[in-house]
């Protein structure tokens, strides 16, 4: 198990907890709406300013003891006591579906080799008991015998506490909402290459508030793809493995012009969204083009409260997106995609908002059409609250990293100077590579980072 030491970046107060108590001092910040406090930190390897620890520091590692253990026949479950009093089912057909010995389990690859074709979804057990290792055997009714470790079946119980636990260790799906209070924590681009903690510690800040800062790259093209290297391996798309954002003629992209950028999600013509985004400031204008970011999740959280109708309409309706041209090759794309994304449990899982590349084609019944233009402009009159929006500068060796499904950036319009232009290159990742490293990193290094 980790703790998230998250919330104590963003409340300061809160010192080394349990995971539980981070996550519900993250869920208590969500519901508090905008930012109780500045958040303002840089991500060193150790700690970060006002000495408060990055990143996710380690528990005691718990051995859970088993007491007794018993089948219940007639539920077709087994049921574990613990030595802590406390109480785990598991269905028969689970435990046989997940039998780790060899026969049925590759255990350098750890995946499954038990064929479903031969699984008895409706098998009994013979015998369960506790060896004196402390394990839990069943066996079987074909006298195939499962032994199971205590810690690996306590991590996968089946309560409601264990289970949402278990996806919060596998998926960091707490966010640290925040407004324009916020201070973009910041981390030092060589360490980041070259530190597994410092890389860890960046990661986990990229997870749960949405962007960080990284100084001091070299002012040069390559490498917002050396830092991808870290992680994995770029998205390749229409634009390239990487792309130039730079004044161009016959501009093929809002971006590649020095007009102002409304706020925007990359690439909602894209059924499959880039999760993460990349961008290293190589020239900066001689007059404006400062960038803007506002944090998605909480303003559509924002307008759930503000205005349910709109919510609902725009986490229900699909809207077509397109994007055409030529670049790494032609393209000629289209999309239907929900403005705000929600899993089953209703909980914001991304956003996809591009005013430039919004359809003309709005496929909708002509009784939905004001409703959701209603819905849209409710929506983003909250993002450009100016309570809401972060406004900064990058420099030349700048790059910041975000998660694109869930910040909605902009740019102001600029002059360049004729001899240097302002010039950006970008990159885009998936959050599947992302969150793969960081779980690579935390198992490599442990989570005291």
């Amino acid at each position: 198990m980790w703790m998230s030491t998250f919330a104590r970046l963003a409340l300061p107060a809160l010192q080394r907890s349990t995971s539980a108590v981070a996550c519900q001092a993250l869920r208590a910040c969500r519901r508090a709406g905008p930012a109780a406090a500045p958040l303002s930190y840089r991500l060193t390897p150790v700690q970060l300013r006002g000495q408060h620890t990055l990143g996710s520091a380690s528990l005691p590692v718990a051995c859970h003891s088993v007491r007794h253990v018993r089948a219940l026949d007639e539920e077709r479950l087994m049921e574990v006591e613990w030595e802590d009093g406390g109480h785990s089912l598991y269905p028969f057909t689970w435990l046989r579906d997940n039998c780790q010995c060899p026969l049925c389990t590759l255990q350098s690859a750890q995946a499954r080799t038990l064929l479903l074709s031969d699984l008895d979804i409706h098998t009994g057990v013979d015998v369960v008991e506790v060896t004196n290792d402390n394990k839990v055997s069943v066996v079987w009714p074909d006298q195939h015998i499962s032994v199971f470790d205590a810690e690996w079946l306590k991590k996968r119980c089946f309560s409601p506490a264990s289970r949402q636990a278990m996806q919060e260790e596998l998926f960091l799906n707490e966010h640290y909402y925040w407004d324009s209070k916020l201070h973009i924590p910041t981390a030092d681009y060589q360490e980041v290459l070259h530190d597994d903690k410092a890389a860890l510690a960046w990661l986990y800040a990229l997870r749960r508030v949405g962007i960080v800062f990284l100084k001091g790259a070299p002012a040069e093209r390559g490498h917002v793809a050396r830092l991808a290297e870290r992680i994995g391996y770029l998205r390749l798309t229409f634009y390239g493995h990487t792309w130039q954002v730079q004044d161009k003629p016959m501009a093929n992209n809002v971006a590649y012009t020095s007009g102002k950028l409304s706020l925007h999600t990359d690439y909602p013509a894209l059924h499959f969204t880039p999760g993460v985004q990349f961008l290293h400031c190589i020239n900066q204008a001689m007059k404006g083009g400062e960038s803007e970011v506002v944090d998605g999740f909480h303003m559509a959280e924002q307008l759930r409260r503000e205005d349910p109708e709109a919510f609902q309409t725009l986490s229900s309706l699909r809207v077509d997106f397109t994007d055409t041209g030529t670049d790494y090759c032609d393209f000629m794309l289209q999309s239907k995609n929900r403005i705000i994304d929600v899993d089953t449990e209703g909980r914001v899982v991304r956003i996809n908002y591009n005013n430039a590349t919004r359809d003309s084609v709005l496929d909708l019944p002509l009784h939905q059409v004001q409703p959701f233009y209603r819905a849209l402009k409710a929506y983003v009159d909250i993002l450009t609250r100016p309570e809401n929006v972060v406004t900064y500068r990058m420099e030349p060796g700048d790059i910041v990293t975000f998660d694109n499904w869930r910040l909605l950036h902009g740019r102001r319009s600029y002059v360049s100077r004729p001899e240097a232009l302002r010039h950006l290159e970008g990159a885009y990742l998936d959050w599947d590579e992302v969150m793969s490293r960081l779980r690579i990193l935390r198992r490599a290094v442990g989570d005291d980072v």
